[in-house]
């Protein structure tokens, strides 16, 4: 037993007038089968040394309980609810609307009703697709009020906003699962997007490297990864990458390099936009070893005050490129005669 609070006060227990602990005792229950332990608040009365609980620590007590339940069977607690519906300020009526549940659904859930594994999954998965919540909302836009709708219409906005980065990362993830066991496409290593990151930060970081637009970045990327399986057998990032007419492009570069850590300038060329890729106040890389970044000044001090057109033409020299086919994989065993060590 743990106090928590001590209140001079009438105790209905022994009808005196004393100091009264509000205390916190373990307790043990089985509901719906389910052995429970869990904390519960009680009143002591020293006088009559019992325990005794008003109307609120009931239901308060009853929550926990339901929440143990909740927690031992892996489901979302009544906390835990009532923290999603208010991460896009909805009511708990008008949340019920737009999942389709009766209207006092969400009440029962974030208090004493444990919900079902498929109520629980779609909670679940409101909290973390906030463009699954604007389509609900859309799809119900006439049975709000006009403020209601255009409040959680703001709330929902700003969250898909905050999860760019969730979504980029899932869409570059699924083009690459299947080259998850292709160690000759990923050199040997699972594609790492704080890897990746951590590579472009140290490239736009350094003072030894000039003039960083793209073709010139993506480039040094292979060629890093390049050098990297040459001299160790894998390579730094898990990029998988394409034989271009510009040389080796990775797979789903324009969401990587659309990564909110990534830092560029659109150019207007007039015929196009070029890409200019900017220092950062970053200038930690958690996510490369010493080795990694050796190979990195490796690849700047061969490149780094290079232009476009001589990576290029170093690119198209080198054996991975002549042995693939256009917009084929190039393959990591052709490394093994990279032009640079």
């Amino acid at each position: 037993m743990k106090t928590i609070a001590t209140e001079k006060r009438q105790c209905p227990c022994c009808m005196e007038v004393h100091n009264v602990q509000t205390v916190i005792e373990k307790e043990t229950n089985i509901y719906k089968d389910v052995a429970l332990e869990y904390d519960a608040e009680y009143y002591y009365c020293d006088q009559a040394d019992e325990l005794y609980a008003d109307e609120k620590q009931m239901s308060q007590n009853d929550i926990a309980m339901k929440n143990a339940c909740r927690e031992k069977k892996g489901l979302l607690t009544s906390h835990q609810i009532a923290a999603i519906r208010a991460r896009y300020g909805i009511s708990q009526s008008d949340l019920c609307l737009l999942l389709g549940w009766g209207g006092k659904t969400i009440t029962r859930y974030e208090s004493h009703q444990v919900q079902d594994i498929a109520h629980d999954t779609i909670l679940r998965k409101l909290a973390s697709d906030p463009e699954w919540f604007l389509q609900l909302l859309d799809s119900e836009k006439d049975a709000l009020s006009p403020a209601s709708y255009a409040k959680y219409l703001e709330a929902g906005t700003i969250l898909f906003e905050q999860d760019h980065d969730h979504y980029l990362i899932s869409a570059i993830m699924s083009k690459y699962v299947r080259f998850s066991h292709n160690s000759e496409a990923n050199g040997g290593k699972k594609l790492s997007l704080d890897v990746v990151v951590d590579m472009i930060h140290y490239f736009s970081n350094s003072e030894k490297v000039k003039s960083l637009y793209l073709v010139k970045l993506i480039k040094m990327l292979w060629y890093a990864d390049a050098l990297s399986y040459k001299r160790r057998g894998h390579a730094i990032s898990g990029l998988v990458y394409y034989a271009l007419p510009m040389g080796a492009v990775p797979v789903s570069y324009e969401s990587i390099i659309d990564l909110s850590s990534i830092h560029y300038e659109e150019i207007d060329m007039g015929d196009g936009t070029a890409y200019h890729f900017l220092p950062t106040e970053i200038k930690e890389y958690p996510h490369l070893t010493s080795e990694d970044i050796g190979i990195l000044d490796t690849v700047i001090e061969r490149f780094g005050k290079a232009s476009k057109s001589r990576i290029v033409q170093a690119m198209h020299q080198e054996e991975a490129y002549r042995e693939t086919a256009p917009r084929d994989i190039i393959q990591f065993k052709y490394t093994k005669s990279l032009s640079i060590t």
